[in-house]
């Protein structure tokens, strides 16, 4: 038994290695797409509304996908669903690369959503039972750093590739292609994944005990509302901000993508910075104080002229936020029992999926009536109103 631990604990580096770097690779094809907006726009003929249908579909088909991926992470384990994870990726972007027109180009990116589906559950699951409940937030942000890492090396690879390599769109999908492949690789030499905590502490024991007899607590589902407000007013303006900063900027494709993907790049050192800090502070009291924090910036990013402000507070904004995805995702490893924590992990990014089905179509139609910077404005008054859900109405 002794030495089936020290195997077991002698896996955890590289299977935290593992899952950081598959994060990543998850993750890089994200926004690729939300940065290419205004080429898409242009080579196809699109209007907003048309654009708003391709950021919407892709977080249907993670809706409706992601209560059974979750149900199947518990039964078959993190590794095998990885695996399908990333196959999946891989063909999303071999059709990506080969795209003749919007349906296809949809398809595509459905695929590579859908990929997250199918990883998230299972990757989280992995990484919340690597260590006890004291570690968690810490491990957690370590591995939420790979993921920031991926959402802004997509569109910073689409700015250089295309700027300075001149690459077509369409093959920086493919150049994405075999680092997928290898992360598959990597995936395939975990020789065993933990299926229940690590229970370091008696009391953390007892505590894990009774949160098996209830899944669906009073402070989960007003935390879910939660997470469905903030999704909500993020994906709002995320998917048309290249298009905003083309149109009332006045900026270049590959100059925003650029933009977008420098901005992101504070993540990889801020989630795990966040992780430790809220260990320290508490969870839910230092992520209701860096997302006020974060929103607060967004609020200035919006009302200052010009691009340098805007640039600026942007990243700020996004170094906040960036702070606060450990605990956010801690949260709901706290609030969910470890035999079912992929269906607890599948039903934390569930209101992101719907909401963001949902919101580009509104925030398009937003644009219409009122203009593109009138969708900022919207989003923060719905951002607002999910922290204090968060703040007053999550107990635990």
């Amino acid at each position: 038994m002794g030495n089936g631990n020290t195997e077991m604990r002698s896996m955890f580096s590289y299977g935290l290695l593992v899952m950081t770097v598959t994060h990543t690779l998850t993750h890089v094809f994200q926004r690729i797409h939300l940065a290419l907006f205004p080429t898409i726009r242009d080579e196809f003929s699109l209007s907003l509304q048309q654009l708003g249908v391709i950021a919407a579909v892709p977080f249907l088909c993670q809706a409706l996908l992601a209560i059974p991926m979750g149900l199947l992470s518990d039964r078959f384990g993190s590794k095998k669903m990885i695996l399908i994870s990333l196959s999946v990726a891989t063909v999303g972007s071999l059709i990506a690369s080969y795209t003749i027109n919007p349906l296809m180009l949809t398809v595509a990116i459905s695929l590579i959503y859908i990929n997250m589906t199918i990883y998230h559950p299972a990757a989280y699951s992995f990484t919340s039972r690597l260590f006890g409940p004291r570690d968690r937030s810490k491990v957690l942000g370590i591995h939420g750093a790979g993921g920031t890492l991926g959402m802004s090396i997509g569109p910073l690879s689409l700015g250089i590739l295309m700027g300075f390599f001149a690459f077509g769109w369409r093959k920086v999908y493919l150049f994405w292609f075999v680092p997928t492949i290898l992360g598959i690789i990597s995936v395939l030499f975990i020789r065993a994944e933990p299926r229940e905590d690590v229970h370091v502490e008696p009391s953390s024991k007892a505590e894990s005990n009774t949160k098996e007899e209830k899944m669906f607590s009073m402070s989960f589902i007003v935390f879910l509302l939660s997470l469905a407000m903030r999704s909500m007013g993020s994906q709002m303006f995320n998917s048309f901000l290249a298009v905003f900063l083309v149109d009332v900027k006045g900026l270049g494709q590959n100059l925003v993508s650029l933009i977008l993907g420098s901005s992101l790049l504070v993540g990889p050192i801020a989630a795990p910075i966040g992780g430790f800090l809220a260990f320290r502070f508490g969870e839910k009291r230092w992520l209701v104080t860096v997302l006020a924090l974060a929103y607060a910036s967004l609020g200035l990013a919006i009302s200052l002229p010009g691009v340098a402000g805007f640039v600026i507070f942007y990243v700020i904004y996004g170094f906040f936020l960036f702070l606060g995805m450990a605990p956010n995702s801690a949260i709901i490893a706290h609030l969910s029992p470890s035999r079912r924590r992929g269906l607890g992990y599948t039903l934390y990014f569930l209101p992101g999926s719907i909401m963001g089905a949902i919101a580009p179509i509104i925030a398009a139609q937003i644009a219409g009536a009122f203009g593109l910077t009138s969708i900022f404005f919207a989003s923060l008054a719905v951002l607002a109103t999910g922290l204090a859900v968060l703040k007053f109405g999550v107990k635990y």
